[in-house]
């Protein structure tokens, strides 16, 4: 969200001093009418510089406004919160996995209400089941209690590049987002889902990072099915000689209620994708609408 000039009161007393200075001196020698008149004069002469100082504190003060409007109050994104920041909130959400599912959808971590709640994307501004469903991964609107049943229903799972609960995910640092990685390719090689569902970019620039070892650029990122050199899981001459060509992966936007980079007919859009693939997935393996592998 990480990260001198005299006041015009002290200019004005200035002046009025040097005007009584030049008062001082010419009076002493002049006769007393003379004086008087002086002293008028002086004083008039000292108002007028006074307000001519005044004046142009005035306008040196009105021009610095207009030229330095006051800047508008930003959102201050969250910064990175170490893990006792929550060490006393129980994390009850888990993992929702079997073997040979259509799709896994991998999250950056769980949110308070979340981990909490014990079920994934549970705060009610997150948009994943909204666009599970309008994307057709889903046939019908589901609900966050029923994410430990998506398996069996309609042969979808769900985990998470970090475990650990934060208000969002800035809350994170890049190296335990990295981290995660080698975690999450080992549970990708153990369950051997047909693909995987990465749900926001920052997850896919962990993976990028961990894998090419730099940043990923706006050149190489996109939105949508990647290439098969970049699936997941992959198992290479395996003591047993086995060999999987690993998980296919579709980069999908974040579902979180707090990002507001796309709208949600644009969200809705690159998700469409990836639920017109899993809806003819569905329908080859039999899966009825009403669930139920």
């Amino acid at each position: 969200m990480t990260h001198s000039e005299s006041p015009p009161w002290r200019s004005g007393s200035s002046s009025f001093g040097g005007a009584l200075q030049q008062y001082a001196f010419v009076a002493t020698p002049t006769p007393s009418p003379v004086r008087r008149i002086t002293r008028a004069s002086s004083s008039t002469h000292a108002q007028a510089i006074t307000r001519s100082s005044s004046n142009g504190s005035a306008k040196r003060k009105a021009i610095g406004t207009a030229a330095s409007p006051s800047p508008a109050k930003k959102k201050r994104p969250s910064s990175y919160a170490p893990p006792s920041k929550y060490a006393n909130l129980t994390n009850l959400l888990t993992d929702s996995l079997a073997p040979n599912l259509i799709c896994v959808f991998i999250g950056v971590n769980p949110g308070i209400r979340t981990a909490t709640a014990g079920h994934a994307y549970a705060h009610p501004s997150n948009l994943f089941w909204k666009l599970c469903y309008s994307s057709g991964c889903t046939p019908r609107l589901c609900k966050p209690e029923e994410d430990h049943d998506l398996p069996h229903l309609y042969a979808l799972g769900h985990t998470n590049i970090v475990s650990r609960p934060t208000k969002d995910a800035g809350e994170l640092s890049k190296g335990e987002m990295d981290g995660g990685v080698a975690v999450l390719e080992e549970k990708v090689r153990r369950w051997r889902p047909e693909s995987v569902c990465i749900v926001g970019k920052s997850i896919w620039e962990s993976v990028w990072r961990v894998r090419h070892g730099k940043k990923i650029s706006k050149g190489e990122f996109r939105y949508g099915w990647q290439d098969e050199r970049e699936n997941m899981g992959v198992v290479r001459n395996a003591e047993d000689g086995e060999h999987w060509r690993g998980a296919k992966v579709f980069v999908a936007t974040t579902t979180s209620g707090l990002a507001a980079g796309m709208r949600p007919h644009e969200k809705e859009e690159v998700w469409r994708g990836l639920g017109e693939w899993v809806r003819q997935q569905r329908a080859e393996r039999g899966i009825p609408d009403e669930g139920g592998v």
